[in-house]
């Protein structure tokens, strides 16, 4: 395993793909309405992405078809949009993108209720939210990566939920994925030793019912296997002296 350590240089720029990317995530929130296709949110996204002189980091990554993931209800990742797929009130939907700004990724998703949605819904959009900050509350040098990925499990376990285990975070930088594999989930092994200067994408994957996913025949949307709905919700995170910093987070 080779975990890289980001120099200043390649932290101001992965900071800026950051805020880039945090803005795409805000201005997408605003444009999602029941009517609209997944392809239209694909289309507007990548709009953005550009608009801001980056590139799409999923765009023909491994032959994904598009910019934005866009996954609906019971569909956990890897979404591909569609204009036969339309959004319906009380759907709920997550969206994962990544920018490249000169050379350099950032990667975060969230989920978003469109309309009004279900007390149940809301609940695990919220709790996924949170799962991921109860774990990088641990993201501190000297910690190990076991501590944030025990944490996020711990969290969404009291409320019944199952921890996605067949998909996990990662490292990154010049490239989308990088060592080390960031689990949501305990592991056996405390996993490396966090360094100041290690950039990872936290990712909490957590679904209503049971942690088991399945493909569907695209080959790249995971759903679940009980059909129970699905949230994700990822930053990219710097960990710096005083805890961790999140790059891809602007809520104003």
């Amino acid at each position: 395993m080779s975990v890289t350590i980001k120099s200043p240089r390649e932290i101001n720029l992965m900071r800026e793909a950051g805020k880039i990317l945090a803005r795409t995530h805000n201005e997408l929130a605003r444009a999602l309405r029941p009517g609209m296709s997944t392809w239209d949110i694909d289309r507007i996204g990548e709009e953005i992405i550009r608009s801001y002189g980056c590139i799409p980091s999923f765009k023909n990554y491994n032959g994904y078809p598009a910019s934005i993931c866009v996954s609906v209800n019971e569909e956990v990742v890897h979404g591909i949009p569609s204009k036969k797929r339309i959004l319906k009130e009380g759907d709920i939907v997550s969206l994962d993108a990544g920018v490249i700004y000169k050379g350099y990724h950032s990667d975060a998703a969230r989920t978003y209720g469109i309309g009004e949605i279900s007390p149940e819904a809301s609940q695990l959009i919220e709790v996924t939210r949170q799962s991921f900050f109860e774990g990088i509350k641990y993201a501190k040098i000297g910690n190990h990566l076991n501590d944030i990925s025990s944490h996020i499990q711990a969290y969404a376990e009291k409320f019944g939920y199952g921890v996605v285990r067949d998909l996990v975070g990662h490292g990154i930088g010049e490239h989308l994925h990088e060592d080390p594999e960031v689990p949501n989930f305990a592991q056996r092994r405390k996993g490396v030793r966090l360094q100041e200067g290690m950039t990872l994408a936290v990712e909490p994957m957590i679904n209503a019912g049971t942690y088991n996913v399945c493909w569907m025949d695209d080959d790249w949307t995971v759903v679940t296997q009980d059909g129970s709905l699905s949230a994700h919700y990822e930053n990219t995170i710097l960990i710096c002296q005083d805890g961790p910093e999140i790059l891809s987070l602007d809520e104003v």
